[in-house]
């Protein structure tokens, strides 16, 4: 038994040494006294601003107002000159670029090509009218059992890039894509009336025919207008009435077929 025992103290013997820990202790035991120390400074200065007296500034900012009578800072001004401006903000709708009184008056000028459109309103980029007027074009044609609303988007960018290209050539001071989709869009109302008759009755025979004439011209001649009268182009009204012609007879082709 004596022999195990030896046997066991001589296995588990070993020339480890354990120098880096006394130092790891004592490097512990360093930082213990370094913020011992510090704790004690801070012990000993806490009484001293404890028992500093009142008139003594505690800061560079102090206190100028009374009781319940507090001072307005620059910051709190300007706070409620930013919260005054929210009543100065235009609507959103403004914003946004949708002004239904331009939108009525274009419609109006639509309706009646007789008479004169206003330039400045029609040389804007509304194109909510524009929109309106082709889902309604596409709606009624769904109603009379045609689904051609791919039709109806494709024929409008391909025409709006052709006339766009053709009044950059014959104007001198040019015009954008977005007014000629916007012109071009108001236009389309009164196809969509002849697209909502197609619901009621077949257009395919000389009343029809003659309808769709009537309509091709009718947008055509406003379409026209409006360009001559946004660009200054006195003169030229038949010359931009034939293109607008060829687009809109696509869309009463579609219609009346």
């Amino acid at each position: 038994m004596s022999n195990f025992e030896q046997f066991h103290f001589d296995f588990y013997q070993s020339n480890y040494t354990i120098d880096d820990q006394e130092e790891g202790c004592n490097s512990y035991g360093s930082n213990e006294n370094f913020y011992g120390s510090r704790k004690s400074q801070t012990g000993e200065q806490s009484p001293a601003r404890a028992f500093a007296p009142s008139d003594m500034p505690l800061s560079s900012q102090s206190y100028t107002g009374q009781i319940l009578q507090p001072v307005y800072s620059p910051n709190t001004l300007s706070h409620l000159g930013y919260a005054d401006r929210f009543d100065e903000e235009p609507p959103l709708l403004e914003e946004l670029g949708i002004n239904f009184e331009h939108i009525w008056q274009k419609t109006l000028t639509v309706l009646n090509p007789m008479k004169p459109a206003d330039g400045s309103i029609m040389n804007e980029t509304d194109l909510t009218g524009p929109m309106v007027f082709c889902l309604a074009l596409g709606a009624t044609l769904l109603l009379a059992g045609k689904v051609h609303f791919g039709y109806v988007y494709g024929i409008s960018a391909i025409g709006c890039l052709a006339i766009h290209a053709l009044l950059n050539l014959m104007s001198v001071s040019g015009v954008s894509h977005g007014c000629v989709a916007s012109v071009l869009g108001y236009c389309l109302l009164p196809m969509v009336i002849l697209s909502s008759s197609a619901v009621v009755f077949s257009l395919q025979g000389i009343p029809g025919t003659l309808l769709a004439l009537f309509i091709i011209g009718w947008c055509s001649l406003s379409a026209s207008k409006i360009f001559t009268s946004a660009l200054a182009m006195e003169g030229q009204q038949l010359l931009i009435a034939y293109p607008c012609a060829l687009l809109y007879g696509l869309f009463a082709l579609l219609t009346v077929f």
